[in-house]
């Protein structure tokens, strides 16, 4: 049945039964993602708000390196399925998991021992230093459970497996929304609250994750026993799997751009654009589900070399993602006042974020391009092409257009840089696609 999905199910219907339940987990995460900023900002403390903002490259960089092991193991293991290498799939799974254990406990280790001067790099001045630290420590103290919950979410979908990858990413994200307000409001921990509710939330998806690999997996695992791993091997996990963690470390990178930026302007603009992008993650994960939710079918196919099916594969997935991100970025210019106002009703900070929230929307289809062609380089083992789409749009094509714009038009400037940079990197994308997949898929 798994294998049917893969071969020959209309694609239509393959795509949707791996990308919707990846799409329903984007969705849970983005919930727990807007209560916490939500349950933040009912405070109407914008210095509280700012903090949490500040602190939130922290959360992104950790999935950036859990990606390193999750995206960068599903894209060799789904190829290796493709080719029938089932033994060594499982051999590279086992490596996966562990790896992404290790680095978590380095991560918090580092993180902590240099909390200081990173916050200050982050952006944290004198009044949002003590926000941004304890939201900073409890998510630190928490990096090896959320980096390791990446892993098998990832690499289950190589299996067939996505209703249980979105089972456990969902159960992590309900325990996590039901903790926030009590830890945010009732127990009044603010932003410690906070970051505390989404490492047990996370600790809660590991837990089912360990059990589903071991109880219902049959071509991966968690067991040492007979475990072996070349160095060629691992080279292959991290050519695919550094440019996927680049992808989201550039997001980071990007957030404390703009934040550097915007902090000339005041703490309520910086305040204004966290709620923004807490907001502007709707269109932005739903995209990542739709473009990423495809990956082991792109992958499998590839690897299969079955060049027809990859062919209808491909077409369907850039038509669907960009109808798709035309639809929410018009749903989202509309709503943008009262959406803002949800989060923080108070009248500055709508009229600031009201014009923030649609500058993001007017790149969300040149996004569209760019997820699916990432996905696609990704999938099919392509480090280079991977590598130069992950350190464009929120890296260097960003941060040469956010220095730019702001020399030459201030404030606006900052808010138009994202989507100046979106629309650059999508003119990249489609350069890359064409001189390099669509020539790799005529001669498979």
């Amino acid at each position: 049945m798994q294998n049917y999905l893969f071969e020959k199910a209309p694609v239509h219907k393959a795509y949707f039964k791996f990308a919707l339940p990846v799409v329903f987990s984007m969705v849970i995460s983005l919930v727990y993602n807007m209560v916490d900023t939500y349950f933040i900002a009912r405070t109407g403390n914008t210095s509280l708000v700012a903090g949490v903002s500040i602190g939130a490259p922290v959360f992104t960089l950790m999935i950036a390196l859990g990606d390193i092991f999750g995206l960068g193991g599903s894209s060799v293991i789904s190829r290796l399925f493709g080719q029938k290498l089932d033994e060594d799939g499982r051999r590279l799974s086992v490596f996966c998991f562990y790896a992404a254990i290790v680095c978590g406990i380095f991560v918090a280790a580092v993180m902590l021992l240099f909390r200081q001067p990173i916050l200050y790099l982050l952006g944290a001045s004198e009044e949002t230093m003590a926000y941004a630290s304890q939201y900073y420590t409890f998510i630190a103290l928490g990096a090896p459970f959320i980096i390791v919950a990446l892993t098998p979410s990832n690499l289950l979908r190589t299996e067939g497996f996505a209703t249980a990858s979105m089972a456990g990413t969902v159960l992590g994200s309900v325990v996590n929304i039901i903790l926030d307000p009590i830890f945010i409001s009732v127990l009044g921990l603010g932003a410690a609250g906070a970051a505390i509710a989404t490492v047990i939330g996370n600790i809660c998806a590991d837990i089912f994750f360990v059990w589903f690999l071991l109880k219902k997996s049959q071509r991966l695992s968690v067991s040492l026993v007979g475990f072996h791993i070349s160095y060629s091997e691992i080279g292959q996990i991290f050519a695919i799997g550094i440019p996927a963690c680049i992808t989201n470390l550039m997001q980071s990178i990007g957030m404390t751009l703009t934040n550097r930026y915007l902090l000339p302007y005041g703490n309520d603009k910086v305040a204004a654009m966290g709620i923004v992008m807490k907001i502007n993650l709707i269109a932005v994960l739903i995209l990542v589900g739709f473009a990423f939710g495809a990956q082991p079918l792109i992958g499998y196919n590839y690897g299969a070399k079955n060049k027809d099916r990859l062919k209808e594969i491909l077409r369907f997935c850039y038509g669907f993602e960009c109808i798709t991100a035309v639809v929410i970025a018009v749903i989202l210019s509309l709503a943008a006042p009262a959406m803002v106002g949800m989060f923080m009703p108070d009248a500055a900070i709508i009229a600031t974020g009201v014009p923030m929230l649609r500058m993001q929307q007017i790149g969300m289809v040149f996004v569209a391009v760019v997820l699916v062609t990432t996905c696609t380089f990704q999938s099919a083992g392509k480090a280079a092409g991977a590598f130069l789409l992950s350190v464009s749009r929120q890296g260097v094509i960003f941060a040469i257009v956010i220095i730019l714009a702001s020399e030459m038009a201030g404030y606006y400037g900052v808010l138009a840089a994202q989507a100046l940079s979106d629309i650059l990197t999508a003119i990249l994308a489609v350069i890359l696609f064409w001189k390099g997949i669509r020539r790799e898929i005529v001669r498979i």
